[in-house]
């Protein structure tokens, strides 16, 4: 893939003429916090059809599990079929791509609050739960019906999320009692569904830091379980950030997802690691939109703004910062074709290579809003120019999924694997 699409551009157009009407005026709000980002986000997913989409695939995939549950392993040697890409939307990934970059151009904090909602939450449901399970819970996600959460950042615990992780759940009979905090949750203070991790406590005395990790499903307004107002932060104003409290919390068997401690793909750390690889990707995506609108606005202020009789853009160390960008715009583009191109082919980027594109991304998109500031000069850190927004927002990219610090661990220890 070298270029987008006939249908990815007409996707961009219609995209963009709902940005305009329907994201635009309402930045501020956003911004603010007195505007939510969810009654947009169903706005979008019914003018283009995403809930439909998303109802439709999902019952798709549950329909086959039904039938495959029946008819037993016959059924599955008989019906066995190539995998569309392991999401809810799977085989529209250039379409997300186009929607998310887009998107995160103008509010970053909606494709946060949606891209977890959809890429954590109901994938994690998806390739983690029973039949049941994907019944109960994964139809009213995929269409925003729902909000869901992803939890497993702690307050001592970030990078370190599984070593250091302290919430924990010990068995109580046929159920579960969990306990503990955990911070810095995308759509904690309103989610409806959360999934949460949590350490086993056996009570043998083992080492906490090995001790196995189990995935749960939890409903807003459980006994025990409470939802943080939302913080105060420096960028994606727009995406509510909270933390998360559980003080005893009951939780059957049907709430482990899988509905045992022993899941055929490993404990909670191997589902996290899948949900690392496809959210550092997505970064890329959001780094792709920052940089396109930050090389959108340079270019126009560019040719507008006139200074000793000359426009900007004829003045060398300008057309630098110009070049600067295109080149970021056109490396971190390539990167995604390339991911959206392998993810069809069957051989999506592993978590080390995932880890370089949101490496590499999330710093170039850094730095191209910087100089975005800079090139608009007073202008740029104005809030009515909006590149302060956009730096804002790109920065968030470097900690977001990971910090950048903990990215070259994972790849270098790709390189040093091999």
């Amino acid at each position: 893939m070298f270029e987008w699409s006939e249908t990815d551009e007409m996707v961009r157009t219609a995209v963009r003429a709902f940005i305009d009407k329907q994201v635009r005026p309402h930045v501020d709000a956003l911004e603010s916090g007195e505007m939510t980002p969810y009654p947009i986000i169903r706005k979008l997913f019914a003018e283009f059809g995403i809930d439909a989409l998303g109802a439709e695939s999902v019952e798709k995939m549950l329909a086959k599990e039904r039938a495959r549950a029946k008819e037993g392993a016959a059924y599955r040697e008989r019906k066995r079929e190539k995998s569309s890409g392991g999401g809810p939307f799977g085989g529209q990934q250039s379409l997300m791509a186009v929607l998310i970059g887009e998107l995160s151009g103008v509010c970053m904090g909606l494709v946060s609050a949606m891209g977890v909602s959809l890429g954590l939450g109901a994938t994690t449901i998806m390739s983690r739960g029973t039949l049941a399970q994907k019944e109960r819970w994964l139809a009213d996600i995929v269409t925003m019906k729902k909000v869901a959460a992803w939890a497993i950042t702690e307050p001592d615990s970030g990078s370190d999320a599984f070593g250091g992780m302290k919430t924990y759940v010990r068995r109580d009979g046929e159920d579960y009692i969990l306990n503990g905090r955990k911070t810095f949750i995308t759509n904690g203070p309103y989610a409806d569904t959360v999934i949460v991790y949590a350490k086993l406590d056996e009570g043998d005395g083992a080492d906490r830091r090995e001790r196995q990790v189990l995935t749960f499903v939890l409903d807003k307004g459980m006994a025990g379980f409470t939802q943080g107002k939302p913080f105060r932060k420096m960028g994606l104003h727009a995406s509510p950030t909270g933390e998360l409290f559980f003080d005893n919390v009951r939780l059957g068997r049907d709430r482990l997802l899988g509905e045992t401690e022993e899941h055929k793909g490993g404990d909670g750390r191997e589902s996290a690691r899948s949900s690392f690889t496809a959210e550092r990707i997505g970064v890329a995506f959001m780094a792709l939109g920052i940089i396109n609108e930050c090389h959108r606005l340079c270019v126009d202020y560019a040719k507008d703004r006139t200074l000793w009789g000359q426009e900007i853009g004829r003045f060398q160390l300008i057309q630098l910062k110009l070049a600067k960008m295109e080149v970021a715009r056109i490396n971190v583009q390539n990167m995604v074709f390339n991911a959206l191109e392998r993810t069809e082919a069957g051989k999506p980027p592993t978590l080390a290579e995932a880890s370089a594109m949101k490496l590499y991304s999330s710093e170039a998109a850094t730095e191209v809003a910087m100089d975005a500031i800079q090139l608009f000069g007073g202008n740029g850190y104005m809030t009515e120019y909006r590149v302060e927004q956009l730096a804002r927002d790109a920065k968030s990219l470097m900690i977001y999924a990971g910090s950048n610090e903990i990215q070259v661990t994972h790849v270098a220890k790709g390189l040093l694997a091999r």
